[in-house]
């Protein structure tokens, strides 16, 4: 994976509405695209309706995987928030991070979050954070 992660600006914008739209729990889903941009959001409900972590359903997951098959897109990333901590890979993040070579965005949905997203590589419990930028 390379450094920098390309996004269309109206999926980040998905992302962080979604992140706001209850900040008192954790959003999550997935992210799609074709060649190297991220194009498509598929926001999921959060299985554990936590404000500390989440969990995609696996039935929703399956229907995800096989909407992306049928819209030749592919599987680039992961999205979820912290909605009251740093948005940085918390240990559980790096712990469940089961698709190493996709990008994990993470947002803040607080208004005066300096950097209310960023995005990382986390491969073999390693954390490299990637360069967003949006096409």
């Amino acid at each position: 994976m390379e450094d920098v992660v390309r996004i269309r600006g109206e999926v980040v914008t998905r992302m962080i509405e979604e992140a706001r739209h209850d900040p008192s729990m954790e959003c999550c889903g997935l992210l799609a695209g074709r060649d190297a941009v991220i194009s498509a959001i598929f926001p999921a409900p959060n299985a554990l309706a936590s404000p500390t972590a989440f969990e995609i359903a696996p039935e929703v997951l399956f229907r995800f995987f096989r909407h992306m098959h049928s819209s030749a897109v592919d599987h680039m990333g992961i999205y979820h928030s912290h909605p009251t901590g740093d948005n940085a890979p918390s240990p559980r993040d790096v712990e469940c991070a089961h698709y190493p070579g996709v990008a994990y965005f993470i947002l803040s949905p607080r208004p005066d979050a300096p950097r209310p997203i960023r995005a990382f590589s986390i491969r073999d419990g390693r954390i490299a954070e990637l360069t967003i930028e949006l096409v």
